[in-house]
């Protein structure tokens, strides 16, 4: 059922059909969810539950509900889980929930299956017991047994910490409409802005950040560009030549959009904190980690990190290159979420979970990270990213952790299957499959 169809009284008489089997599920929630759990109250103590689910359903956080009932419910539940995809030219991934008997279950298991055809027989497959924590995603599920063990025995290690060890990750400032208020060299000139109107900014949007670090002279070349590398930030009392864009602000009804109706002034942006890195959290092929040289701030197109005092240095110049690492990659296929299109989305407090390099591995390895840092440039300039992952791997994970090559290339197969399945997710949206 599409989610725009999903409302009103059907949306209220799902909820409450699942909240009489002590399921809350949140305003979020797709048909599916209240499907599951209204479904399990017909069985019979011993009775069996079959649903083709949306693979989603391992991971997004409004079914945490419904994969607690499961294990709550019955005393077994069951995953399979495809290669290829199921259904060419549907949208969803999907996966085969199989749930029988009553009491309660310690784990679930998972039988992972190329395609419809290599589907085995129940009683002949081979399953793999996956033991979450509360409220942890299922997502792991889908990474086959070896990977996965590598993976989590190398995540969860000393070497490697959340991302929220090293600081905390937020969103840029909310505009309310950045065609207004951001700005270029040519608008500040043409509206006679004074210098102490605007301050610089990271251009919206994540295009430009491409690079280890984001320099001043990086800023500047966008800036000469005419990029919208301005916000419009005015001291008070305003200046006259503010007043007048202020003015023309509210006759263009600039102040009557909502972020900026419940402010006041309905022009002063509320800025965050000037980051120390910025984070993308939209990606196709990964999220990238920038050192904000130039000091800039910065929009809701990405994140800000503020490092911990006593890891800027070393975070600033060494974190961007240690998560180019294959750990940290798979890890965010892990903890984020696939998206229309097939972008990789991290909300911040996935990202926070993000398996990096710790301060102390990084600190350990900074020598080797300074060696490779010029040629690890020139492969991102080339749009490399496999040599410069092999780079990074060897001093993260081989040097540091004598990562066998059989573990690693099987880290980066598991991380290549994420990605293959969002890249064919892309190209059914795009007609082009």
């Amino acid at each position: 059922m599409r989610y725009q169809r999903f409302g009103g009284h059907v949306r209220a008489k799902s909820r409450e059909t699942a909240l009489a089997q002590g399921v809350r599920l949140n305003g979020l929630a797709s048909f599916w969810a209240a499907s599951v759990v209204y479904a399990s109250a017909f069985l019979k103590p011993q009775g069996r539950l079959g649903f083709v689910l949306p693979a989603e359903s391992l991971s997004v956080s409004y079914a945490a509900e419904v994969r607690r009932f499961l294990l709550n419910r019955f005393a077994s539940v069951r995953l399979v889980v495809f290669e290829d995809r199921v259904f060419p030219g549907v949208l969803e991934e999907v996966v085969l929930l199989l749930a029988e008997g009553s009491g309660g279950a310690r784990f679930f298991e998972v039988h992972q299956a190329r395609n419809l055809d290599g589907l085995a027989p129940v009683e002949k497959a081979i399953w793999t017991e996956h033991k979450p924590k509360a409220d942890e995603k299922w997502t792991p599920a889908l990474i086959s047994g070896p990977n996965l063990e590598s993976y989590k025995k190398l995540s969860t290690g000393a070497g490697f910490s959340p991302l929220l060890d090293w600081g905390d990750t937020y969103l840029g400032a909310v505009t309310g409409n950045n065609g207004y208020f951001a700005l270029r060299r040519s608008d500040i000139a043409r509206r006679r802005l004074a210098s102490e109107d605007v301050i610089r900014i990271s251009p919206p949007g994540s295009r430009h950040l491409r690079e280890l670090n984001f320099t001043t002279e990086a800023w500047e070349s966008l800036a000469n560009a005419d990029a919208r590398c301005f916000l419009f930030y005015p001291y008070r009392p305003l200046h006259e030549s503010a007043k007048r864009y202020a003015k023309r602000g509210e006759n263009l009804g600039v102040n009557l959009a909502y972020k900026c109706s419940v402010r006041s002034p309905w022009w002063k942006v509320p800025i965050v904190r000037k980051p120390d890195l910025f984070l993308t959290y939209m990606n196709h092929d990964r999220p990238r980690f920038v050192a904000n040289t130039a000091g800039v701030d910065i929009l809701n197109s990405v994140y800000g990190i503020a490092l911990k005092h006593g890891h800027k240095t070393i975070g600033r110049e060494f974190l961007p290159v240690a998560c180019l690492n294959s750990v940290t990659l798979l890890g965010a296929e892990v903890v984020g979420r696939a998206y229309g299109g097939g972008l990789l989305k991290l909300e911040p407090t996935e990202a926070d979970k993000l398996p990096v390099p710790s301060f102390q591995l990084i600190d350990s390895v900074a020598t080797g990270i300074r060696r490779i840092r010029q040629d690890l440039s020139v492969a991102l300039e080339q749009n490399d990213i496999a040599k410069a992952v092999d780079m990074v791997d060897r001093i993260i994970l081989k040097d540091a952790f004598d990562v066998s090559d059989s573990d690693l290339a099987g880290l980066r197969s598991a991380r290549e299957l994420f990605f293959q399945r969002r890249r064919t997710r892309g190209r059914v949206i795009s007609g082009k499959n």
